[in-house]
């Protein structure tokens, strides 16, 4: 990554890491963007927490299938802690005063946070056994340089440089982290939803099997939705900027989708634990002293033998 990257050279001579880069925007969107971030720290930590501190008090969360809930709040901890604190500090202060090599390593942080939920996402054998060459690539075989406002890191969607080949990267990007992750989940829980759809007519449509389904169906709809959003944006913004010859590109909207990728950290425990009825009644319990009712944990458990 050049240390002496502008993203704007003939307008300002303020380095990245120097100082404020308040010739980019006004002061306010600056504390805009702050404010934002300071939502997703402070909001998306506990979250994430919460999740996982449940998960090592109660054994009966500790089974195979909870284990992708869990492994996607990890990563989602990781990233909040690390790298959306880093970016909520530099909003406030103006500009990523953290320096290159930190710049850097937010930036590895966030795709990889990225590729990992969006692998573990996928429920497929080879898509784990890929993560490792793809979380590799991420960290060593790219350049990050600051982004949007200046007070985020990514990958160098903006000077098409020879030298890291930032195009093809971009590319594999878009494929390995965004299409085949969506892909795979759509068909992996369609047809998880075919097999209920046929247990369902073999039992005659049972009131538990019905419900499995409506279940599955309406975590097929809320993860394609959400992820869609999430990394939707980043990565069409990613193509355009990338391969876009228009001469007048304006580089400081990529971070309005660059923060739209990391609200995932707020999203996805909502989602994935949440909505999960065991971990929802486990955290009630350890959070507000509620306990769970005993007719809610038998069905809880009878959905997911019944999904299982």
């Amino acid at each position: 990554m050049g240390k002496y990257f502008y993203l704007y050279e003939n307008i300002s001579k303020v380095g990245p890491y120097d100082g404020p880069q308040y010739y980019l925007a006004p002061t306010w969107a600056f504390y805009l963007q702050a404010a934002f971030m300071g939502f997703v720290f402070f909001v998306g930590t506990p979250l994430n927490f919460v999740v996982l501190l449940a998960t090592a008090k109660y054994k009966k969360l500790r089974v195979p299938l909870n284990y992708i809930l869990v492994n996607i709040t990890f990563a989602g901890f990781i990233f909040v802690t690390f790298s959306v604190s880093q970016v909520f500090l530099a909003s406030v202060r103006g500009y990523y005063f953290f320096g290159q090599t930190l710049c850097a390593l937010e930036a590895a942080v966030g795709a990889v946070a990225g590729t990992v939920n969006s692998t573990v996402l996928s429920l497929q054998p080879s898509s784990l056994a890929a993560t490792t060459d793809v979380m590799r690539g991420v960290v060593l075989g790219y350049r990050y340089i600051p982004e949007g406002l200046g007070c985020s890191c990514g990958p160098d969607w903006y000077t098409n440089c020879e030298e890291f080949s930032c195009a093809s990267y971009s590319k594999f990007l878009l494929v390995t982290c965004f299409i085949c992750p969506i892909t795979i989940i759509i068909f992996s829980y369609s047809q998880l939803l075919g097999a209920l759809r046929a247990v369902a007519a073999q039992q005659a449509e049972s009131a538990s099997t019905q419900k499995a389904e409506k279940e599955v169906s309406r975590m097929i709809i809320v993860m394609v939705a959400s992820f869609v959003t999430c990394y939707g944006p980043y990565a069409l913004t990613a193509q355009y900027y990338a391969y876009s010859q228009d001469e007048n590109k304006d580089y400081r909207l990529v971070t309005i989708p660059a923060f739209f990728s990391k609200s995932s950290c707020v999203y996805n425990p909502l989602i994935y634990a949440f909505m999960n009825k065991q971990f929802n009644g486990c955290i009630m319990e350890m959070v507000f002293g509620k306990k769970m009712e005993e007719a809610s944990e038998v069905s809880s458990k009878t959905e997911v033998s019944t999904a299982s």
